[in-house]
């Protein structure tokens, strides 16, 4: 048997000077090596192989279809970047493909998608060798990508292990509850920022002048009625007290008062005695 030393690591007591403690040791151990797992070992190479088949088979294509292109446009580069948008495509497929590779029923339109971008995609490249006047060379770069697909999906049926139909059920109903959930969340937030926008807006209607229901022109009623008709946005404190004066108020706390009313906010005592003293010497 085939055997492989680990390092490990144990806790021993250490003594020194009578007291002891805990501190690790380092070790190593024999342990049986598993057998190789040659399955494992043949699909990793295969999927490996795959890999660089399609990467060889994308820089052929784009190779191919960007010389056709360029024939049309001004700039090299942007006929080959169009150009890989032909292989892009039905390998994107290929990746919704192995998304959906336990769901047959959602695998269908990713895998039909994927064999009209590939059939693009030969078009053009035997188009190319047709161009050139190399037909042949066209039509196996053309092959080259359909066994690349073709190797592709025997892969993923490989790896796609079938579910008997009581489990696919089950999965479909699983997925449709988080789908659910997550749909749920998006309208949620949507209804959130609806709602904020509609209070914000709700509270500007409210501060803004235009809302007060009682215009200048609208009989007062209520606790208005003792109000004075004093506009306050252009009213000083000094204009307040002479009106106060005028109107026969000498008390400095009913003109305080007054003041305060008139105005809107607190009226200072003492500007309303500098004034009202201003106005007696003025008398």
């Amino acid at each position: 048997m085939r055997t492989r030393t680990e390092p490990r690591t144990r806790l021993v007591p250490h003594t020194i000077d009578g007291e002891t403690l805990m501190v690790t040791e380092e070790y190593t151990v024999d342990v049986p090596l598993p057998p190789r797992d040659w399955d494992h070992i043949v699909l990793t190479g295969a999927q490996v192989a795959v890999a660089v088949f399609l990467a060889i088979v994308i820089v052929w294509s784009t190779s191919s279809i960007g010389d056709l292109l360029a024939r049309a446009v001004s700039e090299s580069a942007i006929a080959y970047a169009a150009a890989t948008g032909f292989s892009a495509g039905w390998i994107v497929c290929m990746a919704f493909e192995w998304l959906n590779r336990y769901d047959p029923q959602r695998i269908r339109r990713p895998r039909s998608a994927g064999h009209a971008f590939l059939a693009a995609d030969m078009a053009a490249v035997c188009i190319h060798g047709w161009v050139v006047d190399s037909f042949t060379v066209g039509v196996i770069g053309a092959v080259l990508s359909g066994g690349a697909k073709w190797l592709w999906t025997i892969a993923l049926d490989h790896q796609a292990a079938p579910l008997d139909a009581r489990t696919q059920q089950w999965v479909a109903v699983k997925r449709g509850q988080v789908g659910s959930r997550l749909a749920l969340g998006a309208v949620r937030r949507q209804l959130t920022r609806v709602e904020s926008r509609a209070a914000a807006e709700e509270a500007a209607l409210r501060t803004s002048p235009d809302a007060d229901p009682d215009g200048p022109d609208d009989p007062a009623d209520g606790t208005d009625a003792d109000i004075l008709p004093i506009n306050p946005s252009g009213l000083t404190m000094k204009d307040a007290v002479r009106t106060a004066w005028d109107s026969g108020i000498r008390d400095k706390t009913s003109v305080t008062r007054y003041v305060s009313s008139a105005m809107g906010r607190a009226a200072s005592p003492e500007t309303v005695d500098r004034y009202l003293r201003a106005l007696k010497v003025g008398a």
